[in-house]
């Protein structure tokens, strides 16, 4: 599947959490955020969104100027755990602990759209795991990602129960850092596994039926319905998948131009060109990248001809779609067919 050019994203009052902690360590965060490509007007904008590359950019900035490698672990302790917007608001006004977890699964991508958070019970009933699974090609630096996420949440399960609950175990699915003394002091009891398949908390099944401390379900109401706005902004189909849908109808023995599918979107030209350019991609870029895809697969099918498949990508001429597609691989039709089929 082509991912859109702009990539998954983190909320602003993610961002803002993140660089608060930083100050904490005394690091000039305008500065930093300005070297990764974050500006001071999007860090104002409640409803915006930063790319989740820029984010794992700035924590390799982070750690380099602070010289902690551990940081993300103390995110939790350092910020306030119910700042974290929407859908802290949404937990905080859920009746149960475990709805509050319902919750935070339901809304995983309006924090953060490279994790995917989900619980459930272990077989005997007396234990619940939430468990997080990285779904971003974006996310470089799992450990920062997945340490800060688990001190964020041990942290709001305190504030929004009022008690100080501890997990019974932590798996972490990367390999054990050299040193886990910040860890065993985050999660203290907690048993620590590291190389796990799945990065979870584990933690006493009871604690799902504890009460969240004033809870209102008046606002659970209000605080859901606006978190379901937002999430149904951030599951439309984009510009960007609009545009290769729109090709891909037409190409098939038509010439997908620039000029048919802004007709067809009921734009300008010049409209869509400047919408895709915010979009940080253009129509040529989408055009290459989906005749890409489309031209691998193809070329694994033995029933089709070259010939047929530059007919298929709307291609005028083989001649083009050849020199096309060395252009993008290095090599010719033919030789990647080959190599597909000794492979």
């Amino acid at each position: 599947m082509i991912r859109d050019q702009a990539g998954d994203t983190l909320s602003i009052a993610s961002i803002n959490l993140i660089l608060f902690a930083a100050r904490q360590q005394g690091v000039d965060t305008d500065t930093l955020a300005r070297r990764v490509g974050i500006t001071p007007e999007q860090l104002r904008d409640p409803d915006g969104r930063v790319l989740i590359r820029q984010v794992q950019a700035l924590w390799r900035e982070i750690v380099m100027t602070t010289g902690d490698s551990t940081i993300a672990l103390k995110l939790g302790e350092i910020v306030n755990p119910v700042a974290i917007g929407v859908l802290a608001y949404v937990m905080m006004h859920s009746p149960t602990l475990g709805r509050a977890f319902d919750k935070l699964c339901q809304y995983q991508d309006i924090v953060c759209e490279g994790v995917v958070t989900s619980g459930q019970l272990t077989p005997s009933g007396n234990q619940f795991v939430l468990s997080l699974r990285i779904v971003s090609h974006d996310i470089i630096y799992p450990e920062h990602t997945l340490n800060s996420e688990l001190s964020i949440y041990l942290s709001a399960m305190r504030a929004l129960s009022g008690l100080q609950i501890t997990a019974d175990e932590i798996r972490f699915a990367y390999p054990r850092p050299a040193d886990i003394r910040e860890h065993e002091r985050v999660f203290a009891p907690a048993k620590l596994t590291f190389d796990a398949d799945v990065t979870a908390m584990v933690f006493d099944a009871a604690l799902l039926d504890l009460p969240v401390l004033n809870a209102s379900p008046a606002l659970s109401i209000l605080f859901e319905k606006h978190a379901t706005e937002i999430l149904a902004r951030l599951k439309a189909p984009s510009l960007s998948s609009r545009v290769r849908s729109e090709i891909v109808a037409i190409m098939k023995g038509e010439e997908p131009t620039l000029a048919i599918v802004a007709d067809r979107m009921a734009m300008g030209i010049r409209t869509l060109q400047l919408h895709l350019k915010e979009a940080g991609t253009s129509y040529q870029q989408l055009l290459d990248e989906t005749r890409k895809e489309l031209a691998l697969s193809h070329l694994r099918e033995p029933n089709l001809s070259t010939t047929d498949i530059a007919y298929l990508l709307g291609f005028a001429e083989p001649s083009v779609f050849f020199r096309s597609f060395k252009k993008w691989t290095g090599q010719t039709p033919g030789a990647f067919r080959l190599a597909h089929a000794q492979a």
